[in-house]
């Protein structure tokens, strides 16, 4: 993915791409994943965020949940219904961490913001396309291995968030679907390439069958020779 992106602003172009790009979320941390992807949005590129439930943030379990629980009572005296909302599910949080690295109450920010699609697991038809990761993101090129770190799933759990096992069960499904996906086809790229093998290797085929052709007579002559 930052590949891509690198050839696009080396194209001169103002925009990145029409064709939407699906980022594997897992793996990356929240706040890292949330600046690359703003800045591609206000850019015009359309991005779907999949298995936001394996965000990372760094810091343990405990200190980012008492941070949550700091986060949940700022809220309006007179009308709490009238904000801030607080998003439990690992999706939404991702939306609401890029919603306040773009300027979402100006057209601009709102067209960008309009590009976003986030979702838990890997629903369908995103289960079929292929999925980019963005390498100055990854935890394991940008935290150290000893340092703690949180699984957003699991912090979401904990403040309110019910599907996890759900979307675990799905995940699962949808694993045991795409191994067999996957196995159907390497065996049919293994018959493409020994067809093309074959195919290639048949020029010289039509010249040694001749040979094998002669042999035949002279053998069935021996055989007759002995029964005389």
């Amino acid at each position: 993915y930052q590949r891509r992106v690198h050839g696009a602003f080396q194209g001169g172009s103002t925009t990145m791409f029409d064709k939407p790009v699906v980022v594997d979320c897992r793996g990356h941390l929240l706040g890292r994943v949330a600046s690359t992807l703003a800045k591609e949005l206000l850019n015009g590129q359309k991005v779907i965020c999949v298995r936001c439930e394996g965000l990372v943030v760094s810091g343990s379990l405990t200190r980012n949940q008492i941070k949550y629980k700091h986060f949940l009572r700022k809220r309006m005296n007179t009308n709490p219904k009238k904000g801030p909302i607080h998003f439990r599910a690992p999706g939404r949080i991702l939306w609401r961490t890029i919603r306040g690295m773009i300027p979402h109450k100006t057209k601009r920010g709102a067209a960008a913001l309009e590009r976003l699609k986030v979702y838990e697991g890997v629903p369908p038809p995103y289960d079929k396309k292929k999925r980019m990761v963005i390498p100055d993101a990854l935890k394991v090129l940008r935290l150290k291995p000893h340092r703690k770190y949180t699984w957003l799933g699991d912090l979401s759990t904990k403040v309110g968030w019910t599907y996890q096992s759900l979307i675990a069960k799905l995940e699962a499904k949808r694993k045991v679907k795409a191994s067999a996906w996957y196995e159907q086809k390497k065996f049919v790229n293994g018959l493409q390439t020994r067809a093309a093998a074959v195919v290639a290797g048949a020029a010289p085929a039509p010249a040694a069958a001749p040979a094998k052709a002669k042999a035949a007579p002279k053998a069935a002559a021996g055989k007759a020779a002995k029964k005389h």
